[in-house]
């Protein structure tokens, strides 16, 4: 295949993952699971990739490493970013799995754009050896983006044959409408908002109502950033699709140990709930609660 953007910043390990370099930093695929809820069971559905920059070996924000990348090469750093998930993904995931892929529709502000980029991506899903059906594109509503920018890329997205996220729902008044619009396949909860909601019986009530809505319309979905065991048993109560957050697992560098997951294995809810909190977490007694807001026992 020809030498792309992506492609020229990357390098390939012995370990048969690969790593990318951009500047003075060095960057690394981390990928963290989602769970899918199954009748009190829980199974991992997918993995969400996330970069992990590095600056003389020492981890850095990703927040201020892209804060340091000028605007003119985010196009750049964007299929760089992307092409090393892929091919992490398709050096230590699961094949089964579908793969969560971040894109931030502001940087495709013409359609010529969107469509050399996508091109470029399905061939990196062939050498990563990856179904493109496995391949869950996750957009959000940048303010730089116009609404006729956003429509162009998720409908370029979709003529790839790529499913569509929408990421941070709740974080802003106008998701309803954006949902409309977009008819995503999957809806990712804002985790703040989630925590917010949770906090009360009318506010469960509602995020159990979205849920529903969302179901019965062919929209999975995901309540991100759930930390702690009864944010997990009410997020089953609320009927959603699945789940993410550090209470079941936090991301993992590439080379993951997640090969050994698979559908057959599986850990009951009660099970994940009682699981004691990873090394370094501080650990809380089991307490009463009010939906979601602890209380004294």
């Amino acid at each position: 295949m020809s030498r792309s953007v992506g492609l020229a910043h990357i390098i390939r390990q012995d370990d048969g993952t690969s790593t990318g370099v951009w500047g003075i930093y060095t960057l690394q695929s981390a990928f963290q699971p989602i769970f899918a809820f199954n009748e009190g069971k829980l199974s991992v559905a997918a993995f969400e990739g996330l970069i992990r920059p590095f600056r003389d070996g020492e981890p850095q924000s990703p927040m201020n490493f892209f804060s340091t990348c000028p605007a003119a090469d985010r196009l750049h750093i964007e299929a760089l970013t992307r092409t090393l998930h892929l091919l992490n993904a398709g050096a230590c995931l699961p094949q089964e799995a579908s793969i969560f892929i971040n894109f931030d529709p502001s940087v495709f502000t013409e359609r010529t754009v969107a469509d050399a980029a996508l091109r470029e991506m399905r061939l990196v899903l062939h050498e990563a050896g990856i179904d493109p059906r496995r391949v869950v594109c996750e957009v959000t509503e940048q303010r730089s983006a116009s609404q006729e920018t956003l429509h162009s890329f998720v409908a370029a997205l979709r003529a790839n044959g790529f499913r569509i996220a929408v990421d941070d729902y709740g974080a802003d008044d106008s998701d309803i409408n954006r949902i409309k619009e977009l008819k995503p396949d999957i809806v990712k909860f804002d985790a703040y908002w989630i925590n917010q909601l949770m906090e009360s019986g009318a506010g469960f009530a509602l995020l159990t109502t979205m849920v529903k809505s969302f179901e019965e319309q062919g929209i999975r979905t995901v309540f991100e950033g759930i930390e702690e065991g009864w944010q997990l048993e009410l997020a089953e109560k609320s009927g959603a699709s699945m789940i993410q957050g550090f209470v079941l697992a936090r991301p993992e560098l590439a080379p993951t140990s997640f090969r050994v997951f698979d559908k057959s294995r599986q850990t009951s809810v009660a099970t994940a709930v009682d699981t004691p909190a990873p090394a370094g977490a501080t650990p809380s007694a089991r307490q009463g609660k009010v939906f979601g807001r602890r209380v004294a026992p």
